[in-house]
């Protein structure tokens, strides 16, 4: 039986801490992450060569760190180091999976992933491994999101999906406004001009000069991710034209 042809050949997941941290969003919950790698799963399945970057929010915010005191910089490195216990509890769901996975860090930790080297990174995907970026950019002062935008453009992705807990983009916040209109697709000049938070700025400033496209959907429903490789009409398409 010949497998579905998919939509994207390789992928950037972005996948936020919380995601992994279930209902709650804190800590690391074995059934959402379970659930996630499930996911990845179903996308290796179909042939597509996947890249994930995880964000740490449900271990450490930096951001938080410095309103409580701690120096931005250091609250900055402790949300990096917080990205990777995610990757390692995904990377360890998968491979439980029958799933071939590497972690590559920003940070160099020799015993437990692999540096980032983006020659090594293509040589796994060629291989068909899935391949779990960690420790954000390596710098602090910036978001995962940055972190995902800048791996995308470097291992040449052809999209970058971002997974959330919403089914799109909406044109003002959909539980507080039942009315709000969710966009199939945007262009990056209408979601900065109206303000619609898709990425902070700095990634998404990077999508829009080496024009990558951005699916915003909802990971929490089953297959999604499977029926975005599809094709089908899943979440909101950010892309040059609206």
């Amino acid at each position: 039986m010949n497998k579905p042809k998919t939509k994207y050949n390789r992928i950037l997941l972005k996948l936020s801490g919380e995601a992994l941290g279930g209902e709650a969003g804190i800590g690391i919950d074995a059934r959402a992450v379970g659930e996630m790698a499930d996911q990845v799963k179903e996308a290796r399945d179909l042939g597509a060569e996947v890249v994930v970057v995880v964000g740490g929010g449900n271990i450490f915010r930096g951001l938080q760190g410095s309103e409580r005191g701690i120096e931005r910089a250091t609250g900055d490195y402790m949300g990096m180091l917080a990205t990777v216990i995610n990757s390692l509890a995904l990377q360890d769901r998968l491979e439980k999976l029958g799933v071939a996975t590497r972690v590559q860090s920003a940070i160099t930790m020799a015993q437990v992933a692999e540096p980032f080297i983006r020659r090594v990174a293509m040589r796994h995907l060629e291989k068909g491994r899935v391949v779990i970026f960690g420790g954000g950019t390596g710098n602090p002062f910036f978001s995962t999101d940055t972190a995902a935008a800048l791996r995308a453009a470097e291992i040449g992705a052809d999209v970058i999906l971002k997974a959330t807990k919403v089914d799109g983009i909406y044109d003002s916040d959909p539980k507080k406004n039942p009315k709000a209109k969710r966009y199939s697709q945007i262009s990056y000049q209408d979601a900065l001009f109206q303000q619609l938070k898709v990425m902070d700025s700095t990634a998404f400033s990077l999508c829009m000069d080496n024009k990558m496209p951005i699916i915003v959907f909802d990971v929490f429903k089953p297959h999604n991710l499977r029926k975005v490789l599809l094709g089908e009409k899943v979440g909101t398409l950010v892309t040059n034209a609206s």
